[in-house]
């Protein structure tokens, strides 16, 4: 394995020791997060949930990371096509919740429908049948009587 000359040079300087009031501050500093209890797990369910929007939180940052601006506009897109839904599925219901007329009424109204149609076209008429005669089978196909010389 070749190295570059600066990875060399390192490897030729010695090692200098920490200064000793460095490693006081640092030792201190180690004993004092080791001795301090840890924050409590969460237990209420407020708790539960901010860890679990926080999980997801950055769960979805990581994966919409590319492009997030793309993503916001989808689900931009998306909000809007539900709530054009829900305002739509309203005026639909509103509609079809209205009075229907009664079976007497709406058959009274279809048979003068059909009375007006009658008088606008006219009586209806059969077609006259005409039954025509089949046509005669004609020949099978089969090889045409050869006629030649052998």
């Amino acid at each position: 394995m070749k190295s570059d000359p600066f990875e060399q040079q390192l490897r030729r300087q010695p090692l200098r020791d920490v200064p000793p009031e460095w490693r006081e501050t640092i030792l201190s500093a180690a004993r004092q997060a080791a001795e301090s209890p840890r924050p409590p797990r969460p237990t209420s369910n407020v708790s539960a949930w901010r860890l679990l929007f926080s999980t997801l939180n950055s769960q979805l940052s990581t994966l919409l990371w590319p492009a997030p601006r793309a993503w916001g506009g989808l689900a931009a897109v998306w909000l809007a096509i539900a709530g054009m839904n829900l305002a739509t599925r309203d005026t639909a219901a509103r509609i079809s919740g209205s009075d229907p007329l009664p079976s007497h009424q709406l058959l009274l109204s279809l048979k003068e429908q059909e009375r007006l149609l009658a008088e606008l076209i006219g009586p209806h008429e059969a077609p006259p049948e005409t039954k025509s005669k089949p046509a005669a089978p004609g020949p099978r196909s089969q090889s045409a009587p050869q006629t030649g010389s052998v």
